[in-house]
């Protein structure tokens, strides 16, 4: 079992007799005189990557001494299972407070005891609640609350809920003794979706004593942007650590790095590596219309949406973005394309407009400047013309119906003597209400643009006129 350890602190591919791994390790704190025994005792606190507690069910309790003396792991890669160690000793802790007929404990022990725990797991996790301990001597677990079911078992909860309680646990029991500490946690992410990461990084911040540090080894580009957030907030408080280029078999100087698009670049390589170019589409159209904010209310990405409902299975790759008004999108003013070609290099941005009243010459200058100009007028030329509306009459069993509102839309668009005939966007509101009665309609939308995006846009499909030549205007096709 010796050369075992030996082998791997050695970092050999053959067992070595080497002796003595540990005394070969000098630890000097800046500006601090050698510390003595108890000080040594909590300078360092570890977490391996490796915490995976699945169930908790304790029917005896044991001694579990002095927190400072217990020595979980001794390597980076051992199973670091801490939530039944933490369970059992804060029940014995208080052993003698339990009433032994009542699986759950009191409320006012819950708040004394481990009152610091419940708010960083609500705050993770909005919608669950930890009730407390249950007694070891009837059904010895941790216990909690999700909507209505009240008092579950700890093996119930999320693999990511278990790996953060388990964290946030160890650090409420630990940052007792260990107040003058370096509290090492390797891969704090583990096992948690990337909404979590982030706000994870600002509970453990938040819960260390103000006398001790935070040491995170992690890939998580959102636990780095929260960093980065909280670096700004407190001047001095984060400091970025970049072992990328360092040769460890030779020795090595780290300092503190600035995380900059270098730093970046580097960190979305080895955190997302080949999966980089799956999440980013392949393509992404940037099109009229306000992105979604207070001003725009419910039809934000109106424009974005409907192409989204029309392409959205035979396009799946592309990805249907706002960019503002025509020349914004153009011009590119708010930095989508840009800041797109950043993020995710491999995407192809077009850019697409409506043709509006421009000229064939004003056309074909946008399109040498590699801008998608649509052959008709508006979106609204394309949803509304007579083979989409005719198929809307087949979609509601009104076939017989065509000829009726085709008619209608004729007539309003022939009363709208200060429009071009070929612009039906003015029109919409009047066409949206002559669907609606002529076919009487009972859930239409609430608006002309709710209709167009989720009535009219499904029904531009393949095989259509409309379709072919909409998928030409955007694709090239």
């Amino acid at each position: 079992m010796e050369s075992f350890y030996y082998e791997y602190y050695n970092k050999t591919g053959t067992i070595a007799p080497a002796r003595g791994c540990f005394s070969r390790v000098d630890v000097e704190f800046h500006g601090v005189a050698r510390p003595d025994l108890e000080q040594c005792k909590k300078s360092f606190y570890f977490r391996s990557a490796y915490r995976n507690d699945p169930d908790i069910r304790i029917d005896q309790l044991r001694r579990q001494g002095d927190l400072l003396d217990q020595e979980r792991i001794r390597r980076s890669i051992d199973n670091d299972a801490a939530v039944v160690q933490n369970y059992q000793r804060l029940a014995a802790r208080t052993f003698g407070i339990f009433d032994l007929d009542q699986p759950m404990m009191s409320d006012e022990f819950i708040e004394s005891i481990i009152g610091p725990v419940p708010t960083p797991i609500a705050r993770l996790f909005p919608n669950l609640a930890l009730d407390g301990l249950a007694s070891p001597m009837v059904d010895g677990t941790f216990r909690f609350t999700r909507g209505v079911s009240r008092g579950f078992h700890f093996k119930n909860l999320l693999g990511g809920e278990k790996a953060a309680f388990d964290l946030v646990l160890d650090l409420v029991v630990a940052k007792e003794p260990y107040n003058d500490t370096s509290f090492c946690i390797d891969e704090p992410e583990s096992h948690m979706n990337t909404r979590v990461q982030a706000d994870l990084l600002s509970v453990l911040f938040e819960l260390i004593p103000e006398n001790c540090q935070l040491l995170l080894a992690t890939h998580s580009i959102g636990m780095m942007r929260r960093a980065q957030e909280l670096a700004k907030k407190e001047r001095g408080s984060v400091v970025f650590l970049d072992f990328g280029s360092s040769d460890f078999d030779n020795p090595a100087v780290i300092r503190p790095t600035v995380p900059d698009r270098t730093f970046w670049n580097t960190a979305n390589e080895i955190a997302l590596d080949d999966l980089a170019a799956l999440v980013a589409p392949e393509r992404v159209v940037i099109c009229e219309g306000k992105p979604k904010n207070r001003n725009a209310r419910r039809n934000f990405s109106h424009d974005a949406r409907c192409y989204q409902n029309i392409f959205g299975s035979t396009f799946p790759e592309t990805e249907f973005v706002p960019g503002g008004n025509a020349d914004e999108v153009v011009e590119d003013r708010r930095g989508v394309g840009y800041a797109i070609g950043i993020l995710s290099g491999g995407s192809i941005v077009i850019r697409l407009v409506d043709r509006d009243a421009r000229s064939p010459e004003e056309v074909e200058e946008l399109r040498r400047d590699g801008v998608r100009v649509l052959s008709r007028r508006n979106l609204e030329s394309y949803l509304f013309a007579e083979e989409i509306l005719a198929a809307l009459c087949n979609a509601v069993g009104e076939k017989d119906k065509v000829p009726t509102l085709l008619a209608k839309t004729k007539e309003i668009l022939a009363s709208r003597r200060g429009d071009a005939p070929d612009d039906l966007k003015p029109a919409s509101g009047e066409i949206y209400l002559a669907c609606k009665q002529i076919l009487e309609l009972s859930d239409p939308g609430n608006s002309a643009k709710t209709f167009m995006r989720d009535t009219l846009a499904p029904l531009v499909r393949q095989g259509t006129r409309t379709y072919d030549q909409l998928e030409g205007d955007i694709f090239g096709n």
